[in-house]
Parts: structure tokens; sequence; C-alpha cells
């Protein structure tokens, strides 16, 4: 695909800044604290730790205190049943590592057994979790996780990492709440001491048949007049206290229950190169693909997302109350029920200077775009292409107007493309408010109904892959935007002062 040959290209002008400093050997390198320990819960115990004599118990491995450079080792190919709890911590050079060993066919396997958590870190800075198995089906419907992180009146946990975790079947129930249930459930809790989150790196897991949510953040020091009456009641009073610089990258998540990704108290988070397929499934309530809320500065880009199950939100994207300054850009959607993209304040929250450029959304309806009611301030939807082949969305824009138009500080359309090569339709526009603006968008195959957006009907050419072709009338018809982010979805330059196409492809016509 044109989108995965992209991604290499990107990838490719990065590689050669890995090579640049090389680390000089050390003629005297002081030999590395800790020790390793290993667990087998197949051997016959008891045992010491050793590879000869292996733990054989999750209690005995949760006993032991670890410190920086330490190692636990599950043995491939073995099951061991309850909650993984260690106790300690790794440091900023040697975090404490919990992994597998051996050569046998098959991953170790953390199999929670119907416990609340089948791995729970907590207060646990400076550790890594990876190449596990880990599971939790017996006694579905109470709440539960997989991996819990938590923090309780500790302060700033640093250097976490997640990854190249398999974690499936996760049958917990229909909550989403401070203590479960999740694929991955990332938690501040506490009473008194502002706690977060730093440098929080999830990455390149494979989750699978989790009920409900896939990778879920919440935070009791959440705190701030953005949020307004959406404020979780249990909230400490102090001030807002976000986790920072939190990455959750080149995940897979298939058939998800409720949410597929959501950050919640969070600023400067990147969420990319995430695959969810299958999200908004089980669940009674509303969810969305990739979400936030409370959160500032989030950049969500280079994501796949489609197979939304229903039309109680059901989009892939979604910013939330209290969102302030979210991009979503180089993202493909595609073939869910509830549409491309929600924002979303209520109950005297606040969404703000949003940003939506460059994505493709292709076959995703009822709505393309859905705004819940309440104050949502400055967002930008720019050159963008949606493309629908089979059924045609009922709304363009479903606005749910219950707040005063004086809240709708603009949300502008411009440079989208608006294709329909389906059945004949048009997209409507429920309760559109004055703060709505169209511009220099193009509109083909579709008979809009009131309010005109205006722009171009003609056929803009597109080719398979979503470039324009040539003599496409979309070619250098859009206006300049500023701060436009420097490419395209296909890695294109984009002029910061040339007028530039329509849509989400830069380049010239393609033959």
């Amino acid at each position: 695909m044109t989108r995965r040959r992209t991604y290499a290209a990107l990838t490719a002008l990065a590689l050669p800044l890995l090579a640049i400093a090389p680390t000089a050997p050390t003629a005297h390198a002081a030999t590395p604290p800790g020790g390793r320990h290993h667990v087998d819960c197949t051997a016959a115990g008891p045992g010491d730790g050793t590879v000869q004599h292996p733990w054989t118990t999750l209690a005995e491995a949760n006993a032991h205190p670890y410190g920086p450079g330490d190692r636990l080792l599950f043995k491939r190919g073995t099951t061991c049943t309850g909650t993984l709890q260690p106790r300690g911590a790794g440091s900023a050079a040697y975090p404490f590592t919990i992994a597998d060993y051996g050569t046998a066919p098959g991953r170790a396997v953390i199999d929670g057994g119907g416990a609340h958590d089948a791995v729970l870190l907590a207060n646990t800075p400076y550790t890594r979790l990876t190449r596990l198995e880990i599971t939790n089906a017996a006694a579905p419907g109470s709440e539960r996780n997989g991996v819990r992180l938590r923090l309780a009146d500790f302060g700033a946990a640093r250097g976490i990492t997640l990854d190249h975790l398999a974690i499936h079947d996760v049958r917990g129930g229909d909550f989403k709440t401070l203590t479960g249930s999740s694929a991955i459930h990332i938690a501040v809790e506490g009473t008194g001491v502002p706690s977060w989150y730093e440098g929080l790196d999830i990455h390149h897991n494979d989750i699978r048949d989790v009920d409900r949510e896939g990778v879920y953040f919440k935070s009791r020091f959440s705190k701030r007049d953005l949020v307004g009456n959406q404020q979780d009641p249990n909230a400490y009073p102090g001030a807002w206290t976000p986790s920072l610089g939190v990455r959750v990258h080149h995940n897979t998540l298939t058939s998800i229950a409720g949410d597929g990704i959501k950050l919640d108290t969070t600023r400067g988070a990147r969420v990319d190169h995430n695959r969810l397929d299958g999200f908004q499934l089980r669940s009674k309530a509303a969810n969305a693909g990739i979400w936030t809320f409370n959160t500032d500065d989030t950049v969500i880009e280079y994501n796949e997302v489609s197979g939304g199950g229903n039309t109680r939100d059901g989009m892939s994207f979604d910013a939330d109350g209290a969102s302030k300054g979210t991009v979503f850009q180089y993202n493909l959607s595609h073939d869910n029920k509830g549409g491309f993209l929600l924002i979303c304040p209520y109950s005297g929250a606040r969404t703000l200077d949003t940003v939506v450029r460059y994505n493709l959304s292709t076959d995703d309806g009822a709505r393309l775009v859905q705004n819940c009611w309440g104050p949502i301030i400055n967002t930008k939807i720019y050159n963008n292409t949606f493309v629908n082949r089979t059924a045609v969305p009922g709304h363009l824009v479903q606005d749910d107007a219950g707040s005063p138009a004086t809240t709708r500080h603009e949300l502008a359309f411009r440079n989208n493309v608006f294709v329909n090569q389906g059945a004949p339709g048009g997209y409507a526009f429920k309760n559109p408010t004055p703060g709505l603006s169209f511009d220099h968008n193009l509109f083909h195959g579709i008979t809009m109904t009131r309010p005109d957006p205006g722009g171009l009907t003609a056929d803009p050419l597109l080719r398979p892959d979503l470039r324009l072709g040539a003599g496409s009338p979309a070619l250098s018809a859009g206006v300049p935007i500023e701060d436009n982010g420097g490419r395209d979805w296909f890695g294109n330059a984009v002029s910061a002062t040339a007028a530039p196409n329509i849509g989400a492809y830069e380049g010239p016509g393609v033959n």
C-alpha cells in the first residue's frame, strides 16, 4: 500500500541519525548490578530462583524485593496462575526487567485466573515488562485487568515500559473505572501526594479479545476548570497533575468490547502507528477508537482504525471534554459504523484548539463528524479526504446543538474532499450552529442539504490510493493554512505560502 511505503520512507529518513556518535567502548566497565531470578510453575519446589532450582509459584516471585538491574524471568512454554505483583524498582541506568527465559516453543504465560489483575505493577518506576503472554478469562463479568499500573501517593514514576506483550481474553465487565477493566490499565490513585507517570512507553503489544478497554488511562489528580461538571467526583481537590511524555505506539488491538485507546490527564502524549480493528463491539455504553479526555497537546498520528461496531459513538477518533490542543493527523479510518470524528464537550466542559488534518476516511458513517453540545472552540478540520463507496452517511456533521451558538467560536472545514462513489444520496446537517463554517472544500456525487456549504462539485479524479489524478480540479485549489504541519498524508511537502491541493494529497496530479 502507498501508506506503508510512505511510513517506510519516513523511517528511512531517520535511520542515518542512529549511526551518529557511537558510544566508545569502556576499558574498565563496572559489572552491572542485579541478579537473575527464574520462575517455572511446572517445576517441583521448593526453589531458590536459580535456573537450576527456579521458584515454582507467583507467591515466591512476589515475596522477593527487586532492585536496579534485577531480572525476573519466566520459563517459556509454562503457565503461572494468579497475580504477579513484584515489589521494588530499577534505576534509570539499570531498570528492573520482567521477561522470559529458555528455548521452549510458546511464550511464558501469566493467567490471572479471574483475579482482579493478572499483572499489577504498583509504585514500580524504572521497570520493563516484556515478552510475556497475559490472559485473565476465568469468572467473566467482574472488574479485572491484564496489566494494571498503579500509582498512589508516589510522585513521579519514571521509566516504565510495557512492550512485546501478548494480552488476550481479559473478560471483565462493562466497567470504565479507576481500577478496571482493561488489557492495559494505567491509573493514578492516592489521597494526598500528586502523582504522575513520566516517559511511560507502551509499544509493540498484541491485544486481542478484551472486555472492556484496550489501553486506558485515569487519574484522581485531574481537577481543573476545563472539565466543568464532567469532573470525577472522586478527584483529588488539588491541582491538575498530568502524566508527561507518554507514548503509545506500534500496538495491535483486535476485538475490543469498548474503547480502543483512551488518554486521560496527560500532557504531550503521542499515540502513533497503532492498528485498531474492532472496537465498541460488546459494550452497552458509548465508546470510541482512540480518544482524549482532560489532556493537553496530544498528537495522534499514523494510526489505522476500523471496525467501530455501532453508532453509540463508534467513531475512530474523539477529542472529548477538556481536550486542549489535540492533533489528529496522517491517520487511516475506515468501515466504522459511528463515523470518523467526535468532538465532545458537555456538562460544562470545553474542547479547544483541535486540529484534524491529512487523514483518510473511507466508508465511515452514519455521520462523518459529530459535535456534542458544549463549547467547541477553535477547531480546524482541513485537507482530509473522505470517500464513501458503499453506504452514504446520514450526516456530514451531526451537531447536537444544546448550547448557545456563541460557544461555537469557530469550527472550520477547509480544503477537504468529500466523495460519494456508492448509491446516490446526500449528506445532511443536523442542527448546524452559526459557528460552523466551510471554505474551499470539494463535494462530489453528493446532494447537499441546507445549509449549502459551497465549494467545488466536480470529480476530483481520485486514484485508487486516493491521490489526485492529472487534471483534477482539486489541484492547487485550496487556501493556505498557517502552521499546516509541513507534510501531507503521503509524505509530500506542504508549502506555507502557495495554494495547496484540496484533500490529503499535496503532490502533482498522477497519470
